[in-house]
């Protein structure tokens, strides 16, 4: 529980909540940690805030415990995963029991662990948004992914991977080659500029699509690695001042991110649910799997896992095991 910004996330008592119509209510086993989740925590996210007292937490999995009314699909026993909460007046994943609006609820694939599905969904609603809703990724297209082993952007790799894409994606360090097993060609983006990584993967031309999960500088190199005419940027971060100019003289296109409105507006849920079911399918064919930091939590050390992320880290997603 969050009493106030800035503050320790403490274990406290709540009531046990009951499904109303077009809910259900999860036994919660894993909840994903976000950067976002420190940000709300700290008081710096003034489009998801909260107000304390307030349970944190976006992402979930678990199984059904109880349905309410009009809930189809979903029965008692099912293993779910979901982005959930967290924000606005919807009560996070970081609590034994969650009532969740149904709509934004898929059924859990066998084939990942709670804590591996625990860790998807933010990252790969937000990856879908991206390069299917915006984008429409497709066989034949270069895709370029800056952030390539980041929570969004190693999922967002393995998506344009499993479309058929021919993808390049940036890192250093040892990033590099958690960025190539993923199936991608990895970038330095240290000691390679736009200039030449463009001329290298494109022949000059640019890439057909650049999704962009850093913002700030990154999102003004990626206006300038896009292709001429036909090329699309996508950011999940585009928040800054840029100049558009450099999209402009390439006679390309821009579209933003912003993943918490259905959660926010309530509109727009479904294809939440969607898009994870889209995510189920792809983990059971063996086309994607979360990178998991090695250290594990629970409701007893919430606040090392934001601190690992706090601290850059984070060799993966972080997860906070809720109930076994």
């Amino acid at each position: 529980m969050l009493d106030e910004f800035g503050g320790l996330l403490r274990v406290r008592g709540l009531s046990r909540p009951t499904a109303a119509a077009g809910t259900v209510v999860v036994r919660v086993a894993a909840s994903g940690v976000n950067p976002l989740d420190t940000k709300i925590r700290a008081g710096s996210a003034a489009h998801a805030r909260v107000v304390p007292p307030a349970v944190l937490g976006l992402d979930l999995a678990g199984v059904v415990v109880e349905v309410g009314d009009d809930v189809e699909g979903f029965a008692v026993g099912d293993e779910v995963f979901g982005l959930t909460g967290g924000v606005g007046e919807v009560q996070g994943s970081l609590a034994e029991y969650a009532a969740v609006d149904a709509d934004l609820l898929a059924h859990k694939p066998a084939s990942l662990s709670m804590v591996e599905a625990a860790a998807l969904p933010l990252s790969f609603v937000t990856a879908w948004e991206g390069l299917v809703d915006r984008a429409s990724v497709r066989a034949g297209q270069t895709v370029l992914v800056h952030g390539g082993a980041g929570g969004v952007g190693h999922v967002a790799v393995q998506l344009a991977v499993a479309r058929g894409a021919t993808v390049y994606a940036t890192g250093s360090g040892p990033d590099l080659d958690r960025i190539r097993r993923l199936g991608a060609e990895p970038i330095d983006y240290r000691t390679t500029s736009v200039e030449q990584y463009v001329s290298a993967a494109t022949g000059g031309e640019g890439f057909d699509v650049v999704f962009d999960t850093i913002g700030g500088s990154t999102l003004d190199a990626s206006f300038e690695a896009v292709r001429r005419y036909t090329g699309h940027v996508v950011s999940i971060l585009g928040w800054g001042t840029h100049s558009l100019a450099p999209l402009s003289f390439r006679g390309a296109t821009y579209s933003g991110v912003f993943t918490l409105l259905p959660l926010l507006t309530g509109v727009g849920r479904a294809h939440h649910g969607a898009i994870l079911r889209a995510a189920a399918s792809m983990a059971e064919a063996g086309l994607l799997r979360p990178m998991l930091d090695p250290n594990g939590y629970d409701l007893g050390s919430v606040m090392d896992a934001h601190a690992r992320i706090e601290s850059g880290s984070a060799t993966g997603k972080v997860v906070v095991t809720v109930s076994s």
